[in-house]
C-alpha cells in the first residue's frame, strides 16, 4: 500500500491523533514538513491519501508552495485519491476547488459545538458519533474561513464559523480540530495571550487557557468519538493496491 502524505506547515501542528490512527489500522505514512522547507511533491499518484494539516498562515499569504499545494490537490482530485484537510488544510482544499477563504467574524479557540446538516453526506461521514441533537464539542484554534467549494456538501456548521466541514466524494475538509491530543493543546494555549492580543472583551467563541484545560478531560475523549468516525470512513476510501 502506497503511504498517506501528511503534510505539516507548523512545526506545532503536526498529525497528532491522525497519525496515530493510521499506525493503529496499519496504514503507513510519511510526514512532509513544508515549514522546514520540504519541496511539495510534484505527484499525487506515489500517495494512496493526502492529508493536509493546520497552520499559522493564510492560504492568501504569496507564498511560492500554495499554489503547488492546489496543483496537488487538483491532481489528487482528479485521480480520485482521498484528501483530509484539517483548519488550514481545509482552507487549501476550498482555494484549490475554487472556493474562497476570508477572515471570519470572529476568532474560534477553545472546545465549541458543531451541529450537523440534514443531508445524507452528513448521516454517511458521521454516522452515531454525534449526540441525540446531532451535535457534538470539538476544538477550534482559527480566525479565517473558507467558502464551500463547487461540487461539495458541507456537512458541520456552528453559530460562530457557518462552515465547519465539507465532503466532496472521498474527500473531507474540516475548519475544526479533531486531531488534537493533550499535549498539542496545552502547548498551543502557551501562545494563547499573542492570538488575543487586542480583543477586548472576548467574544463568547473564544476560551481561557484554563477552562479549555478543565475541560479537557471531559471533551477529548468525546472529540476521539468523532475523529474516529470521520478518520475511519476517510480511510475507508484508500486505495490498497
Amino acid at each position: 500500500m502506497k503511504p498517506v502524505a501528511i503534510f505539516r506547515h507548523t512545526h506545532t501542528e503536526g498529525p497528532g491523533y491522525f497519525a496515530t490512527f493510521l499506525d493503529t489500522h496499519s496504514i503507513p505514512w510519511l510526514s512532509i514538513h513544508v515549514d522546514d522547507g520540504a519541496p511539495i511533491p510534484a505527484q499525487a499518484s506515489q500517495f494512496s491519501g493526502i492529508c493536509l494539516m493546520g497552520g499559522t498562515i493564510s492560504v492568501n499569504d504569496p507564498l511560492p508552495w500554495i499554489e503547488q499545494s492546489c496543483h496537488l490537490i487538483h491532481e489528487a482530485v482528479a485521480l480520485n485519491i482521498p484528501i483530509i484537510g484539517h483548519c488550514l488544510g481545509a482552507q487549501l482544499m476550498s482555494k484549490a476547488l475554487g472556493g474562497t477563504v476570508t477572515i471570519n467574524a470572529v476568532k474560534e479557540i477553545g472546545w465549541g459545538t458543531v451541529q450537523a446538516d440534514d443531508n445524507e453526506e452528513a448521516l454517511s461521514w458521521l454516522g452515531n458519533a454525534l449526540d441525540a441533537t446531532r451535535a457534538a464539542t470539538v476544538f477550534h484554534w482559527h480566525g479565517e474561513t473558507f467558502s464551500i467549494p463547487h461540487g461539495a456538501t458541507r456537512i458541520l456548521s456552528n453559530v460562530h464559523c457557518a462552515n465547519q466541514a465539507f465532503v466532496m466524494g472521498p474527500h473531507l475538509g474540516m475548519q475544526c480540530h479533531v486531531e488534537m491530543t493533550e499535549e498539542m493543546i496545552n502547548t498551543w494555549s502557551e501562545g494563547w495571550t499573542r492570538e488575543t492580543q487586542g480583543i477586548d472583551p472576548l467574544p463568547s467563541s473564544i476560551q481561557t487557557p484554563n477552562l479549555i484545560r478543565d475541560e479537557l478531560p471531559c471533551r477529548l475523549p468525546a472529540m476521539r468519538r468523532v475523529a474516529e468516525r470521520l478518520y475511519s470512513v476517510w480511510i475507508s476510501r484508500l486505495s490498497r493496491s
